[in-house]
């Protein structure tokens, strides 16, 4: 009788990871440090209290290779880590390819996305600060729904700004949001200065995840009892998400493989980031040398096609300067499926892994990420939600290659989250109502303009 084809990898749980990663102390050169808005000198711990609680501020510059996680968040991760790891069998066989792909899913967390593995630890510290209420803001939903469960746990209130193209397309987002007990509002809203100047100009404006940051924050940083909470792009976050890498050693090591190719969608980074680096931590000691490749999309293309400068978190210029890979904090990408995806820049740690040349860049059309999440839902079972089909869609091209070239690559990617509540993106690509935007250098050339002037 044939040997039946290995379909995933698990874990008990008295093997999930109970350290994070943090790989700064790693890397050839540490990350250009944060300037304060306002005198553009390096902003210290202090600039930051006004936004997050000492813990967490602790962690963003911390040079410690491993932080421990505390046992109140172990306990809450055990609802669903460890996360399976699951080989794409039936995908490879319907390519033809003779590559075995791997992904890590993420969708089994109760808000259905890997944001949980933040939300949950960012929710603990501020609590532990005496902070009760958190601010935020949400692309599709996916880090606002996550918060949202975070903040219901430790009983405390959460409000929510949701990028306003994401807020029209998709109501049950917001309902998922609510049901566990959050205020959303559709971003740029009338309760901030910085959304009404916005609505002013523009009734309409489809709005970006840099306004719903500048609304959040604006609403947090005056009031000492509300404290504001970020789904991607700082290192405290990427750090809390690096238990998914961990994790998918343990499992590689389980099956005795080793990946040859790395792949993760980016938009702020902390999926890429939080299944990338404990894999770049062992390439940089010389264990194992995969080739670890970020994909973003065409109409958002910070890595591949925005330039590396000091620029705003934020578009009205309240949160501190990031050196980053950045399209200018003005930039308003075209209102694409993939809402989590539309961040003008990119983790100032990962700008700054990519400059040193440790990772590569990919950008890819949301056509043809939906052709690539059909054909994985046709094949494994699991409808993606529209951020990580860019990640699907660049495995599928490698796996192709494979076939040409007869190389038996393996394929390491991250399955972010579920699609149950993307279905209106969906309808949109089987209705032929999905199109790609044709993105020239005329899009960026009027934000990148007007980038922030820092001194030497």
């Amino acid at each position: 009788m044939a040997e039946l084809p290995l379909h995933k990898v698990l874990l008990d749980e008295s093997e999930m990871p109970t350290q994070w990663y943090n790989i700064v102390p790693d890397l050839p050169s540490p990350p250009p440090p944060p300037l304060h808005p306002g005198t553009k000198q390096p902003a210290g711990p202090e600039d930051f209290l006004p936004l997050f609680p000492p813990a967490l501020i602790e962690q963003e510059v911390s040079t410690e290779r491993y932080i421990d996680i505390p046992e109140a968040v172990q306990d809450i991760y055990r609802l669903w880590r460890p996360s399976p790891l699951y080989r794409a069998y039936r995908l490879e066989q319907a390519l033809g390819t003779p590559a075995r792909i791997y992904y890590k899913y993420e969708g089994v967390s109760p808000a259905g996305s890997h944001k949980t593995n933040t939300s949950v630890p960012q929710a603990y510290y501020n609590l532990q600060a005496g902070i009760r209420k958190l601010t935020t803001e949400t692309g599709a939903g996916q880090w606002g729904t996550a918060l949202a469960f975070a903040c219901s746990l430790f009983d405390m209130e959460c409000e929510v700004w949701q990028v306003g193209a994401s807020y029209d397309l998709k109501p049950d987002r917001r309902t998922m949001m609510e049901v566990f007990g959050a205020r959303v509002h559709r971003s740029p809203s009338t309760l901030t200065e910085a959304g009404r100047r916005l609505l002013a100009g523009r009734p309409d404006h489809p709005g970006s995840l840099g306004i719903a940051i500048s609304e959040a924050v604006e609403v947090a940083a005056p009031d000492p009892e509300v404290r504001y909470a970020l789904g991607s792009v700082l290192n405290h976050v990427l750090l809390h998400q690096t238990i998914i890498g961990e994790e998918a050693l343990l499992q590689f090591a389980k099956i005795g493989q080793t990946p040859d190719l790395i792949i993760g969608c980016t938009g702020g980074g902390s999926n890429f980031g939080g299944l990338a680096f404990p894999f770049l931590r062992e390439k940089l000691a010389g264990r194992i040398s995969p080739v670890i490749r970020a994909v973003e999309p065409t109409s958002c293309p910070s890595l591949t096609r925005g330039v590396y400068a000091y620029d705003y978190g934020d578009t009205a210029g309240l949160t501190p300067l990031m050196k980053m890979h950045t399209l200018g904090h003005d930039f308003i990408p075209d209102p694409i499926h993939a809402g989590g995806l539309r961040y003008h820049g990119m983790s100032p740690l990962l700008s700054h892994i990519y400059q040193l040349g440790l990772i590569e860049a990919l950008a890819v059309p949301q056509t043809e990420c939906f052709a690539a999440a059909l054909q994985f839902a046709r094949t494994e079972g699991i409808v993606p939600a529209p951020e990580p089909t860019h990640a699907l869609a660049a495995c599928i091209r490698e796996a192709l290659a494979c076939k040409e070239s007869g190389e038996e690559k393996v394929i390491l990617s991250v399955l972010s989250g579920h699609g149950h509540l993307d279905l209106s993106s969906y309808r949109a690509y089987l209705s032929g109502g999905m199109t790609d935007e044709q993105v020239t250098n005329d899009r960026f050339a009027p934000s990148l303009a007007d980038l922030p002037q820092i001194p030497d």
